[in-house]
């Protein structure tokens, strides 16, 4: 049985709290795992949450400060541990391209892992699989980051009662399928599009360009809100959203389901960062994240 959901790591930002681990977020899209920002802890939170290293296929890095990047080292050491056998690849900025390498390289261990450095120079995408397409777009954020997004292909969907109506049944569904037509009859005609699934993940940045880029028509966004509205000047100083304008963005582009994250110690009601995305207009389904949840990403319409 396929499985698309997130698991929450961690939810702080900047330093760890006694309820908040640093960053950390394992989707699971089908068979495969996609790890972004894995913060100081992260191998720890994984054993919590019941995540192996065998269960990771990439990782997503948006940028170095050490809340999203300090738990690689102890990352990719477990991964040789277990001695992964599939290809794991790591994606992150190109200007980092040296802190990667202390990271991947901080301590003596045995390599037994093919780990694939992709580093990433620009929006567009960054891998094409059947299952999905993986993009990159730059963000604003005073070093370079980069936000994450996740597309399946649009597909069809078989319509029983019209196949039925046409006398289409058994390897004749196969068939029309694969041909386009039947015996005079469309695949138009017994099928409608079913339109692919969608998945962003958006962290340190200001409002630009490519927060809205990343959000559109997401089903699922994780999105840092730092900061409540009332400091969006020191979210703007330090490169950072609040959760109003994370709010205003999700019912902008759409989004089905909001999950809130990344969020300063200065607060202590979390309900506070849901009211104000409320109150900026989403309307649609709403996560303020808390360490060790599932989220799954919604069922289609």
């Amino acid at each position: 049985m396929s499985v698309r959901e997130v698991v929450v790591l961690g939810t702080a930002s900047q330093v760890p709290t006694r309820q908040r681990n640093h960053n950390g977020y394992l989707l699971r899209w089908d068979g495969e795992g996609i790890l972004f920002d894995p913060g100081e802890g992260t191998q720890r939170q994984m054993l919590r949450a019941g995540v192996a290293a065998h269960d990771l296929h990439r990782i997503c890095v948006t940028h170095f400060h050490g809340d999203h990047s300090l738990g690689l080292a102890g990352v990719i050491q477990r991964i040789n541990l277990d001695q992964v056998r599939h290809k794991i690849t790591a994606h992150y900025p190109e200007s980092g391209q040296r802190f990667f390498e202390r990271l991947r390289y901080a301590t003596a261990y045995r390599e037994t892992v093919s780990l694939t450095e992709a580093p990433v120079a620009a929006d567009g995408p960054l891998a094409v699989t059947p299952a999905y397409t993986l993009q990159a777009r730059r963000l604003s954020h005073p070093v370079e980051s980069y936000g994450y997004r996740l597309v399946e292909p649009d597909g069809r969907r078989m319509l029983p009662e019209r196949l039925a109506a046409h006398g289409i049944k058994g390897p004749d569904i196969g068939r029309i399928q694969r041909e386009g037509s039947l015996g005079g009859v469309s695949l138009d005609e017994v099928s409608e599009m079913r339109r692919g699934q969608r998945f962003a993940f958006v962290m340190d940045t200001r409002l630009c360009d490519g927060v809205h880029a990343l959000a559109d028509g997401c089903d699922l966004l994780v999105i840092e809100s730092t900061f409540l509205d009332e400091d969006a000047q020191l979210a703007a100083d330090h490169g950072h959203l609040t959760a109003g304008q994370a709010g205003r963005v999700a019912a902008d582009a759409g989004v089905r389901h909001l999950v809130l994250t990344h969020f300063s110690q200065r607060y202590s009601d979390p309900d506070l960062f849901a009211r104000q995305a409320r109150d900026a207009g989403f309307e649609g389904e709403l996560t303020v994240a808390h360490d060790l949840m599932r989220v799954a990403v919604p069922k289609r319409r």
